[in-house]
């Protein structure tokens, strides 16, 4: 594997992570560079950490990881864009738009767990075949960062066309990111 592949991986790992934060940014009352950092270093983090712990993992349990990975990720994703749907259909938006952030840290954390399942089996795949992790933890980290924080502020542009329904899409995508996940691993 070559440098330019590790960014295209990159790239396509981050983009769930992406589509996620364009939708929170959506939902938010104001964006401020807090909101965008926090983003950025979660799902950045998160995206870094998961393909080194995989790395280590390695091929121990690598077909225990890979078949069960995608559930726990569209559980994840399936149970936050559900709350999210419910929230909106309830009338409870407010209640979880406060100060601006559409989402508590506990739920950061959740959706930076969920979108970086991916990353931990490209972890697994890079112990075999003895690719340098700290180096694509780091790209992989840097790019999810970068993506991330810019798709808050993106989301929030969008948002201001769709704030009325920017909590239903962003559950409707959650859920949508969720089965994408689970339906390519059942069956590509």
């Amino acid at each position: 594997m070559d440098y330019v592949s590790l960014i295209f991986i990159a790239i396509g790992l981050s983009m769930d992570a992406f589509a996620v934060a364009i939708c929170n940014g959506m939902a938010m009352k104001s964006v401020k560079v807090r909101h965008a950092v926090a983003f950025g270093l979660m799902f950045g983090g998160m995206q870094a950490i998961m393909p080194i712990i995989g790395y280590f993992v390695g091929s121990l349990v690598s077909g225990y990881i890979e078949s069960f990975a995608y559930w726990i990720a569209f559980i994840l994703l399936a149970l936050i864009g559900g709350k999210m749907l419910l929230d909106a259909f309830r009338g409870k938006e407010e209640d979880s738009i406060k100060d601006g952030q559409f989402i508590s840290l506990a739920a950061l954390f959740a959706l930076g767990v969920a979108t970086s399942i991916d990353a931990l089996v490209v972890g697994i795949n890079f112990a075999l075949i003895e690719w340098n992790i700290w180096i694509s933890a780091l790209v992989i980290g840097v790019v999810t960062f970068t993506l991330s924080f810019a798709g808050v502020y993106a989301g929030k542009k969008l948002g201001m066309a769709l704030q009325k329904y920017a909590t239903i899409l962003g559950g409707v995508v959650l859920i949508a990111i969720g089965l994408k996940i689970l339906l390519q691993h059942l069956f590509f």
